[in-house]
C-alpha cells in the first residue's frame, strides 16, 4: 500500500500536469464553475425522459471502475448523486445503445482515468440516467477538475478514529458523518428558533461588549488579555452582556437580548467549555414568575422544532418537557437529600457531609460549599423543574424575596443538571453596593469564581432601572436535547496544536514543574527525599522518552551566545497542610489538562509494585494518603493553581 506522502506526489502529478493545459481550458484550481441544479434539486426534479443537459458540481465520495464503466458518487452539500462515465469507443451503456446520448465530448472516461481522484471537486455536465439496479444518476458527457486533492479522504467507514484527531481535522470528521453535518443543522435552527420566539414577543437584539474592564454578571474565572492602546488589562467577557443589558433597560428599551460568545477560563467537562454561545434576555416590568412562564413556553417550542418531540431519555434520566414543571425548593431538597440544614449547618458540618459523600470541593467559604452540596443533589432530579429560593449568599445580582434570606431566582433543571437561569433582577443599588463588596472580600480571600464588583453599575442604579426579570440559556440546553457532551456540538473546539504548528512565546510558554508535599502525612527527611526522588524520577522517565516538555526561555550575551533561564526555576518544591488540599489539587489539575505524578504512602512502604497494586486496590481514591504529588504545565497556570501553597522548607 501507498504511503501519504506517496499519494500526495502521485496527485501533485496529476494537478501540475492539469496546471500545464489551462491554455485548452484546463487547469487544477480555476477561478470559477457553474452548475445548472443543485444536486438535491436535480433528484427532486429528476425524470429520465427529460433529456435536458445538467450540470451538476461536489465532491468525489467513491470511484467505481467495471471496464467501460466508471461510477463516481459526488457530494455537494445538499445531497449526493451517482455519475456514469463510459468509455466513448464502447457503443453500449450496460447492454443499452450509447448512440443518441448527445456527448459534446468524448473525453469524459479518459479524462476521470487520467486525472480524479477521491476527494477531489469536479463539475460534471450530462443528462438523466437510470442505471439497471434502478439508481437515479447523471450520465457524464463533461467532466472539468475545479479543486485538486491532495491528500486522499480517510475510509468513508472507518473514518478518523482518534478523537483529538477528529476535533483537530473537524471538516473530514463532518464531511465524512451525515449525522454530524445533520446536528449542525440542528443547532442553527436552535439559534433561529430562539431568535424568532424573542423577536415575536417584542425582544430587540442587541450587541454588547465582548473585552471588559470588570466581567460582571456571573462567577467564574476570566480569560486576561491587554489593551495596548489604553495600557491596562482587560478580560473577555464570561456572560453575556448582563450588566450592559440592565443598563439598556435603565436606557428606555423595554426587551432586549443578545446571542453570542462567552469566554471562562475554567475546567472542562461534558457540560462546560471554556468558549460557548449563551443568549441572554432581559424584560422590564417583568419578575422571575413572568420568567418561568417564558422559559418553559421556549424551552417546548425548541423541543418541538428542532427536535420534532417534547420527550427525551439520557443520562438515566427521561422526562417530558410538556409535563408540568414542579418547583423544588433549594434548602429542601439539599436536606431532603443529605440531611444538611443549609441555614444552621456550620461549616464544619457542611465539609464533613461532602467528604462522606466523596464529593471534592473547591474552596472553603460557606458560598462555595453551599453551592456543591446543591450541585451534588441535582444529579438525582430527572426535571422538568425550576429550582427557587436560592439563598441570597450564591446569587449576588438577583432581588430578595420577602423571607430576606433567599432570592428570587430560577433555574431549569433536567437531566440532573441545570440549563439555564433567570431571576428577578436586583434594581436596589444599596443591596447591590452592599453584594458587589462582601464579593470583593471574596475575591480577597482567594476566591477566583467571586464576581468582580462594578460599581460603575451600582451607579446606574442610583439612576433607577425599572423591575426587570433576566434569564440566560446556551449551548448547553442544545447538547442536553442532542444527548451529547458539549464539545461535540461545538464546530470547531479548541484543540491543543501539534508541536510542529506552535509558534513559542517566551513568556506564556515556559512550562515548569511543581513537587507538592503533605504536610499533614509528618515525614521524616528521608522521606520526603524518597518522595521527592520518586516522583522527579518518574517525571525524568517521560522526559528521558525524547518529549520536549520545556520551551526554553533564552537571553543573549554580548557577544550573542544564548544562555537558557528556564531551567532554574523548572522544578519547585512547596508543601499543603492536608490530604484534602492534594485532592482538590489534582481535581484542579485534572480539569486543566496539567499532568499529575502521584507518590502514596503505600509507595513508600513497599519497593513491591505487587503489592502497591494489590494495597491501593483496596481502598477508594478519597482513602489513599498521598504523600506528595509532582503537576507540570505552563507556568502561568500552575502558578494559579499553586499560589496558595507555600514553599517547602
Amino acid at each position: 500500500m501507498a504511503s501519504i506522502d506517496e499519494l500526495k506526489a502521485e496527485r501533485v502529478k496529476k494537478a501540475e500536469e492539469l496546471d500545464s493545459l489551462k491554455d485548452a481550458g484546463f487547469g487544477a484550481y480555476p477561478a470559477g464553475s457553474q452548475y445548472t441544479k443543485t444536486i438535491k434539486t436535480f433528484l427532486e426534479d429528476f425524470n429520465v425522459d427529460d433529456k435536458t443537459e445538467n450540470i451538476l458540481v461536489g465532491r468525489v465520495m467513491t470511484i467505481r471502475k467495471f471496464g467501460a464503466l466508471a461510477f463516481a458518487k459526488i457530494f455537494d452539500g445538499t445531497e449526493s448523486v451517482q455519475v456514469v462515465f463510459v468509455d466513448p469507443r464502447k457503443e453500449e451503456v450496460e447492454g443499452e445503445s450509447n448512440k443518441d446520448t448527445s456527448f459534446k465530448s468524448m473525453r469524459s472516461n479518459q479524462y476521470l482515468d487520467r486525472f480524479v481522484d477521491m476527494g477531489d471537486f469536479i463539475q460534471v455536465t450530462g443528462i438523466n440516467y437510470i442505471t439497471k439496479k434502478g439508481e437515479n444518476s447523471l450520465l457524464v458527457s463533461d467532466v472539468k477538475m475545479l479543486s485538486k486533492a491532495l491528500l486522499p479522504l480517510p475510509d468513508k467507514h472507518a473514518g478518523l478514529q482518534d478523537e483529538e484527531e477528529k476535533m483537530r481535522k473537524r471538516y473530514l470528521d463532518i464531511l465524512l458523518s451525515d449525522d454530524k453535518r445533520e446536528l449542525f443543522y440542528k443547532k442553527a435552527k436552535f439559534w433561529q428558533v430562539v431568535r424568532s420566539a424573542l423577536d415575536e414577543k417584542g425582544f430587540l437584539e442587541v450587541e454588547t461588549p465582548t473585552i471588559e474592564v470588570t466581567t460582571g454578571g456571573a462567577e467564574a474565572r476570566p480569560f486576561k488579555t491587554y489593551h495596548n492602546d489604553y495600557d491596562m488589562e482587560v478580560y473577555m467577557r464570561i456572560c453575556i452582556g448582563e450588566l450592559w443589558q440592565k443598563r439598556l433597560m435603565a436606557a428606555g428599551f423595554p426587551r432586549t437580548y443578545e446571542i453570542g460568545r462567552a469566554y471562562r477560563n475554567e475546567g472542562s467537562s461534558p457540560e462546560h467549555l471554556q468558549e460557548f454561545t449563551n443568549c441572554e434576555m432581559y424584560m422590564s416590568y417583568a419578575d422571575y414568575k413572568d420568567g418561568m412562564k417564558l422559559a418553559r413556553e421556549l424551552y417546548i417550542r425548541i423541543a418541538q422544532e428542532v427536535f420534532g418531540t417534547t420527550a427525551f431519555v439520557m443520562k438515566g434520566h427521561s422526562f417530558d418537557l410538556a409535563h408540568e414543571w414542579p418547583e423544588i425548593d433549594y434548602a429542601t431538597e439539599v436536606k431532603k437529600q443529605t440531611g444538611i440544614d443549609i441555614w444552621s449547618a456550620t461549616d464544619e458540618e457542611m465539609k464533613n457531609k461532602l467528604t462522606e459523600l466523596n464529593v471534592v470541593y473547591d474552596g472553603e467559604n460557606r458560598e462555595r460549599l453551599t453551592d456543591t452540596l446543591w450541585k451534588y443533589c441535582r444529579k438525582n432530579i430527572s426535571g422538568p423543574a425550576f429550582l427557587v429560593n436560592h439563598p441570597l449568599l450564591i446569587s449576588p445580582l438577583a432581588k430578595p424575596n420577602p423571607d430576606g434570606k433567599t432570592a428570587q431566582q430560577f433555574q431549569p433543571i433536567i437531566a440532573g443538571s441545570e440549563v439555564g437561569r433567570g431571576y428577578t433582577e436586583l434594581n436596589d443599588p444599596r443591596i447591590q453596593r452592599a453584594n458587589f463588596e462582601q464579593q470583593q472580600k471574596l475575591l480577597d480571600a482567594g476566591d477566583e469564581e467571586a464576581m468582580m464588583p462594578d460599581f460603575e453599575f451600582v451607579e446606574m442604579l442610583e439612576h433607577g432601572m425599572p423591575p426587570t426579570c433576566g434569564f440566560a440559556l446556551g449551548d448547553r440546553l442544545f447538547a442536553f436535547l442532542a444527548g451529547l457532551p458539549i464539545r461535540e456540538t461545538q464546530l470547531f473546539p479548541l484543540v491543543k496544536p501539534k508541536d510542529e504548528n506552535v509558534k513559542h512565546d517566551n513568556k506564556k510558554k515556559t512550562k515548569v514543574v511543581n513537587i507538592i508535599l503533605n504536610k499533614e502525612a509528618q515525614l521524616e527527611k528521608w522521606q520526603t527525599l524518597n518522595t521527592v526522588g520518586h516522583l522527579s524520577a518518574e517525571f525524568a522517565g517521560k522526559v528521558s522518552k525524547g518529549t520536549d516538555l520545556f520551551f526554553t526561555d533564552t537571553i543573549d550575551t554580548k557577544d550573542h551566545t544564548k544562555i537558557n533561564l528556564n531551567i532554574q526555576h523548572a522544578i519547585v518544591i512547596k508543601q499543603v497542610e492536608a490530604t484534602k488540599d492534594i485532592f482538590t489539587l489534582m481535581e484542579k489539575a485534572k480539569e486543566n489538562n496539567i499532568e499529575v505524578y502521584a507518590f502514596t504512602r503505600e509507595m513508600l512502604n513497599t519497593t513491591n509494585d505487587k503489592k502497591v497494586i494489590e494495597q491501593t486496590k483496596e481502598k477508594n481514591f478519597r482513602d489513599i494518603e498521598f504523600l506528595g504529588v509532582l503537576i507540570f504545565g505552563e507556568k502561568e497556570m500552575i502558578d494559579n493553581l499553586t499560589e496558595r501553597c507555600e514553599l517547602y522548607k
